[in-house]
Parts: structure tokens; sequence; C-alpha cells
């Protein structure tokens, strides 16, 4: 029986009536603790009066009341009142897609539109387990905002119904349909496998969006039938004709990307919504270059014609340059000479020297960061151009991410704020492929399929070009004490690939990986990245490039290496990543001559920079003295690739060696308590451990943790009674360990879970530890009792990296994803409180060390301007100056 108008559900007050059907009525109401109105949907006895079916409703509603999404209408609440089981659904004003579609088909660009919204939507539910399984046009709503889903995920309701029957007949709106049209409605949207009785899942939504947009494309239904035995027949055997047959513009690419949503065999369709969006994304970019090259007319008016002549003469300039680089570097390489070329960075901006130039595969392009007005974003330039171009919404690029070229030149990768995304060279939507907390390069294969580094951490991990879940393709040999593989570079059969196994610096090597095996081969012993070009492996020996003769069909070098260019440049923080790309027509692009690249500057509270210490290097880990009078910093020697400890004395401004190994790396120096010895991690023996030294008159380092695997130092606490360590376990992986300076000074396990997890700062009074964790898919900031876990808390909120204590202990600091200096407010007795993060100033860090004096003033590695000022030189030709 209908409920009449002033009749209360709870606190919703009933105003009118909208519509009925088979699984209920909707009603007009109004909520009056929020005054707002409301859509109540009353469901019908048959399914409230069978208890399981109410429980499971019940259960799916809070389901999809978590489906947070702007284009999902939303669900309030639930309730029951009287035996009546009634919904609260956001009220819509506007009309149903299936309205709209008695006018006629929709023009492309809203079919795009459209399509793209309600396939995000599918996504977002998708990832929460639910499936809709009666997506058709009378339940998507037009509104102002765009499209909204209806009636979301409640077909599971009648999972238990013929199937035939239709699994929802709830229309949103006065719709004058009978049951016999609503159950040919819903059928002529219905997979196969629905028909059929089988187990319907996330494609089967695919199936029934392949054929809602059809109709929004054609204006007809993909399936049609004189009776429900005909449609059902069409449906289970018939292919439908494609779009363009009845709308000839219809984009071949739309037209494919329907007919494979259309696929009898759901192993056949799209295996995600999430993969078909993409496409649409795709399909709707390319829809738009073509519509940017449609002639423009000019008003015959003087200032047009000047327009026209200006632009002609841009145009004849620019054909110059093509014919330039097009024809006569061909005529240099034909006569084995090499051509030479500079590239300026762009006006008031600096090239980012934490990442290499990278030439795309043809040749024409050359893609880089830089930073303008703080900002890191990708540029692109046309070495037919003079000028370079940003990509719009590129910015905020992960520093020592190293963007990387797909293998038709047309896409770039990159990593930004926690994820992997590509973007055309043409300009158009940025899009996110999967997660990558910290980048380490990639590389685009010929089979659409990308190999990545989703942080300094890990093995690689393999995605597909148009996105999706990324799953793992290499192992970390932790017995070799690897701490990461990075920098991959696929070879030309688009299976096998080079990457660099990050250890020691007597065991780092190139190794050639291939996907579908977890089998290697290494291929030498390096402190570098490898690219391969023309027949040769491209390689870092000190700071020379070398090319070594290749075979990439056995993946074996074939002759001894040959140098190729000097004072070629090393990221300042990733020691292994040579600043170089190549073609594979012959062309090198490389930086050289940065020199000294980061500059330890003191910052206030509000940012602005208060005076600098040493003298420019590639500078990695630093920390402050106890009475802030010190700084120790491990510093690289580009010559060598190993690091050694050096020493600022604040107050006379000196600088001072402090270890002297040739042959290996002294790192991760921390101060005792009373500042008077400094423990650090050195490879001297092969892999990392703790040695100490005196910082007054011992010369000597006096070994302090040489047991088990690969370690380094972290903090000491101010008792002076135990070192936090970070160990590179074997079998557990990276984990948190303790070192005890007391009794038998055995080292114990503080914290070894599944996660990555990196230990940062123990509090003054040395009752808390803060570390980072992955465990939300996202680097967070954490705080735990120490020495004994116990009483954890999360303290960043939206990630977080590289956490600090001040002085007094009564805030944290840390950095954004998007480096930001952040601060927290904290109370660190013996119970932890934390306020919320509140940003101080922007650093253009990540992820990257930082310490903070008494007086409350942040020592941070800030980048100078004058290396990213130099050239980016790029060689045509490189194969002929092979230095013999």
């Amino acid at each position: 029986m209908p409920i009449l108008p002033g009749r209360r559900l709870g606190p919703y007050e009933i105003l009118s009536s909208i519509g009925a059907g088979g699984m209920g009525e909707v009603y007009r109401a109004r909520d009056t603790r929020l005054d707002r109105i409301v859509a109540i949907k009353v469901l019908p006895t048959h399914l409230a009066d069978r208890s399981e079916l109410r429980e499971r409703f019940e259960r799916e509603a809070r389901v999809v009341a978590s489906l947070n999404h702007p284009h999902i209408c939303t669900l309030f609440d639930i309730g029951h009142q009287d035996g009546i089981d009634y919904l609260v659904m956001e009220y819509l004003e506007g009309e149903t897609l299936a309205q709209r579609l008695l006018k006629g088909p929709l023009p492309l660009d809203q079919v795009l539109q459209y399509a793209i919204e309600i396939s995000d939507a599918l996504d977002k539910a998708h990832r929460k387990g639910v499936t809709h399984r009666d997506l058709k046009p009378g339940n998507i709503m037009l509104t102002k905002s765009g499209t909204k889903l209806l009636d979301f995920g409640l077909a599971k309701l009648r999972q238990d119904a013929a199937p035939a029957t239709p699994l929802s007949q709830l229309p949103t709106a006065d719709d004058a349909i009978t049951a016999q049209g609503t159950i040919l409605g819903t059928l002529q949207y219905m997979a196969p496998e629905q028909l059929e009785a089988k187990e319907a899942d996330a494609r089967t939504d695919i199936f029934a969006f392949g054929a809602v947009v059809f109709e929004l494309a054609t204006g007809k239904k993909a399936f049609e039938g004189q009776s429900q035995a005909s449609v059902i027949a069409a449906i289970l055997e018939r292919e439908p004709a494609p779009m363009s047959t009845l709308r000839p513009l219809t984009p071949p690419a739309l037209d494919r990307a329907v007919q494979r949503c259309l696929a009898k065999d759901p192993d056949d369709r799209w295996q995600t919504v999430r993969d078909l969006n993409f496409e649409l994304r795709s399909i709707t970019e390319a829809s738009s270059r073509v519509a940017g090259k449609q002639p423009t007319f000019f008003r015959n008016s003087h200032r047009d014609r000047l327009r026209l002549l200006a632009a002609i003469a841009a145009i004849a300039f620019i054909a110059l340059g093509i014919a330039y680089v097009f024809h006569y570097f061909p005529a240099a390489i034909e006569e084995k000479t090499v051509s030479t070329l500079s590239v300026l960075p762009p006006q008031n901006a600096a090239f980012s020297i934490e990442d290499a130039p990278m030439v795309s595969p043809n040749g024409r392009f050359l893609a880089f960061v830089a930073t303008l007005n703080g900002s890191n974003s990708l540029w692109v330039r046309d070495l037919s151009s003079l000028a370079a171009r940003p990509l719009p919404g590129a910015d905020g690029v992960d520093i020592g991410g190293e963007p990387f070229w797909s293998p038709d030149s047309r896409y770039l990768a990159f990593f930004a704020n926690g994820k992997l995304k590509k973007i055309s060279v043409t300009g158009g939507p940025v899009l996110s492929l999967c997660d990558a907390a910290l980048g380490r390069g990639g590389s685009w294969s010929q089979n659409d399929v990308i190999v990545f580094a989703p942080n300094d951490r890990s093995g690689l991990f393999l995605v597909p070009a148009a996105g999706g879940t990324a799953t793992a393709v290499t192992e970390l040999d932790r017995a070799s004490s690897e701490t990461s593989h990075r920098l991959p570079w696929f070879l030309p059969d688009g299976r096998r690939f080079l990457y660099t196994a990050w250890s020691t610096p007597a065991n780092t090597a190139i190794y050639v990986g291939e996907i579908g095996s977890r089998k290697r081969h290494r291929l030498l012993t390096a402190f570098s990245n490898a690219v391969y070009g023309s027949g040769y492996l491209l390689f870092m020996r000190g700071r020379t490039l070398m090319a070594q003769p290749f075979d990439a069909g056995k993946a074996e070098l074939t002759s001894e290496p040959l140098a190729l260019a000097e004072q070629v440049d090393y990221s300042p923080k990733v020691a292994t990543q040579g600043q170089f790309s190549s073609s594979q027509n012959g062309i090198l692009a490389y930086a050289s001559n940065a020199g000294g690249s980061l500059q330890l500057t003191w910052f206030d509270r509000s940012g602005k920079s208060d005076g600098m210490v040493g003298s420019p290097g590639l500078l990695n880990e630093l920390r402050i003295s106890p009475d802030s009078n010190t700084v120790v910093s491990d510093r690289l020697d580009p010559e060598t690739g190993f690091y050694n400890l050096w020493l600022y004395d604040l107050a006379r401004g000196t600088t001072s060696r402090f270890t002297f190994e040739a042959q290996s790396s002294d790192r991760n120096p921390i101060w005792s308590p009373q500042g008077d010895r400094i423990a650090f991690s050195s490879n001297r023996d092969g892999t990392n451990k703790l040695y100490q030294k005196d910082t007054r008159s011992t010369p000597k380092e006096i070994p302090l943790d040489i047991s088990g695997y690969n370690k380094q130092a972290i903090d000491w606490s101010s008792d002076g009674r135990y070192i936090v360590e970070r160990v590179n376990d074997p079998v557990t992986g990276p984990a948190i360990w303790v070192l005890p300076l007391f009794g038998d000074k055995k080292p114990f396990p503080y914290l070894q879970t599944e996660f990555h997890v990196w230990p940062d700062r123990l509090s003054p009074n040395g009752q808390w530890l803060a570390y980072e964790s992955d465990e939300t898919k996202r680097w967070e900031i954490y705080v735990d009792t120490f020495p004994t876990p116990g009483g954890k808390h999360q303290v960043s909120i939206d990630g977080g990296s590289t956490a600090r204590w001040s002085r007094d202990g009564k805030e944290l600091y840390f950095l954004s994803l998007d480096g930001k200096m952040m601060a927290v407010a904290v109370r660190g007795g013996a119970n932890f409180e934390a306020g919320v993060p509140a940003p101080l100033f922007g650093t253009k860090l990540n992820f990257g060390d930082f310490d903070v004096s008494k007086t409350g003033r942040f020592l941070i590695p800030t980048q100078i301007k004058e290396p990213g000022t130099l050239p980016i030189t790029v060689t045509v030709n490189w194969p002929a100056g092979l230095k013999k």
C-alpha cells in the first residue's frame, strides 16, 4: 500500500511519491534533523519478510554506503519501522539516461564523458567488492554535475532468482514502463553468464557497460528481439553490429573498446573497469587532438593578417628546424660523423640534477625534469625546436624517479605523489597507473607493459601500460646483501630487461631479467645503471660513460668496453644513477660538470634561508652534534663512487675529513649522547657493519656490531645504552633492530613485519621511536614505545617520511609526500599524544635527510642553482665517436 504524504519513517517526513517497481517504491522526503530533501526507497514485503534477505540487504547496504564517489548516488541511511524496511538516499534532480535516449543518440563528447564517469564509479565499487549487476540507462541519472549511478549493489539480493527475472525494476522517476517492458529492458543489458545462471562478477558489469555505451552512441540497443527468448538468443549467440556502421564518425578505438566489453566469454572482456577507464580517457585525449587540428579561419583584418603572416613564418622556421634534425642528422650518421648540440634549461628554471635527460626512442624528443618557482615539472623539447615546453599537469614530479618513454615515443611515464603516472607528449590528462611510493626508474616495453622500481627498498614490479595492479617481477637476493633493484631498461625483444641490483659497492651489478621468470644472469659488476642502444651497453665507470658491444639477442657482452664521454654526472642522492640516456638511432643525451650539487643550508620555521654549512657536494646523511656546534655528513667522492665522513665546525667555519677509507664507503653517522664518539655503517668488510670512532683523540675505528647481516646505524639513545639499527635480514627482509651497549651486547629485533619499515629517530627522553612503514600502501610516520614496542601511534595523516624530534621533545617534524616540512605537537612522556600535523614550508624534498638544532633551526641539503643551469649535451651518431 502506498505511503501517504505527511507520514514519518524515523526522522524522515514523506512528501510525495516518485515512482514504483518490482523492487519497491521511491518517495521524496525531508530529513527533519538536517532539513534536507532525500529519496526514500521502501522495500517490498516479499523481500522484507525473508530474514536472510533482510540480513544480507543490511550487510550490503553498509558496503554501498561506503562508496563515496561523485558519480554514485549516496546512500545515507537504512531503517526499519512498522514492518517497513527502507533506504535513505541522495535526492537527485534530472532525468535518467533512458529518458534522454528517447530523444536519440548523444553527441560523441557526451558519450565519452558519461562513459568515463560511469566506469570510474564502477571501478570504485569493484575495488570495494561491490558489483552492480543491473547496470542500464534507467539506473543512470543525468544531473547538473554529471552522471549518478543508482541502485548500486542491490542486485545481489536477487542471486537466487531465475536468471531471466529483472534484477531491479525500480525507476527513480516517473517511467510509465509495463512489467513486460521492464523485463525486456533489463534483459538487454544482461551478460551471458547471468542468463545461464553462472557466477557473475565485475566483468558482468563490464558487459552491461558496453551495452549502455553502445546505446548512447547509436541510439539503438546492442541486442534486440520481439520476445524474451529472442533477446536471450541474441545475447548468447549474435555479435552486435559495429557502432561505426550505425554512426560513421564513431572513433575506431571506441568501437573496439565496446566490442571487447561485449565479448561472450568473460575472459575475453576487459578484466577490470580501471583498464577500460584508461582506454576511454586515451580515446578522449585522441579525439581532442583531432579536434585541435581543425583549421582556424582569420577574419579579414590587419591584425589577423599579421597573425597569419607570423604563423606562416613560425611554420617555416620550424620546418627548417625539422629539416635540420631529420635531414642533417641522418646525413651525419650516414657519413659516420658526430654532431653535438647543447640544450639550455628553460628561462628562470634549472634542470633537476637528480634525473637523467631522457631521449625518446625515435630520437626526436628530449624529456627532462626542471625546477621552476619551487615546483618540479616534466618538460619536453622537440629537437627540431629551439624551446622546451612543460607538460600541463605533470607537476610535483618525484626527484630521482627518472621519467621514461613509451616505445612509440608518444607518452612519458613518471612518478609523482606516490603514483606511477603517464601523460601524452602532445598534452592531455595525466593518468595514474598504480601506486609507487618512491619510484626509482622504469621501462616501457613494446608489449605495452611497464617494469618499474616502486621504491628504493624492493625488487622490480610489472604493471600494464594502461594501469592496474602491480605484481613483483624480481626478488632481492638477501644473501648477497641486495637492498633494491632499480633503473630497468627493456631490450628490443620486449621481454628481457637490464636492471641494477644495488648492494655494497663491490657487489652492485647489472643483471638481465625476464618477464615471467625469476631467473637472471649477471652481466658485469658496475656501480651504475645500464642503457642499451645502437648495439652497445652503456654504463658508468667512475664519471666516465662507457659503451661495450652487446648482443641483445643473446643478452651477452661481445667485446671490451670503450670510453664514450668524460665527466658525466651521477645523481647526487642515488650514486648508481648515471645521468645519461640513448635513443635506438644513435642519439645520446647526458649531463656533465655538475660538480658539487647539494649545499647544507639553514632554514628557520618560516622557510627563510639562514646561512650555509661547508661547500657544495654529493651529500647523503647528516647529523648535528648534541651541543649543536658540529655537523657530520657522509659525502660521495664521484671519482671513486665511495662515501667518507666529514666534520663541519660551525663555530670556526672549517671542514675536515673524519674517515679515510679508499675502497669502501662509510655512511649513516650518528652522535653519542655526549658528542665524543660517532657511530657509522661501513662496508669495508664486504657488507655494512657498525663501527665507532672517537671525535677527539683516537684515530682508529672500533667495531661495534660486526655480526649478522647488512645493517645501518640510525640513532643512539640519550642514556647511551642502545643504538637503533636498520637490518637487511635475508629471511624476514628489512627490519628494525636494537644493539645494546651493555651486558652481552647482543642485537635483538625490535620490529619485523611483512611491510617495509624504516627507523627514524628516538625521542630525547629515549622512551619513543619514530619510524616509517608502508603497511597502508603509503609511507606514514608511526611512534612506538622503546626499547620494547607495544604502544603504537600513527602521527602522519596523508603520508610522510624522515621524522625528526625537536630537542625538547615537544614537536615531531617530518616530510610530507609533496616535500613540505610538517610539524606536529607531541607529548612523549609515559603516554604519547599527538596533535594534527601542520605544514611549515616547502623543502623540495620528498624523501631525504635533514636535522634540527637546539635553537629549532633546520639543516637541509639543498640543491644549488648553478649545476642545474649548465646545458645538457646531445650527441648525434655517438657510436662514431667512441674512443678506441
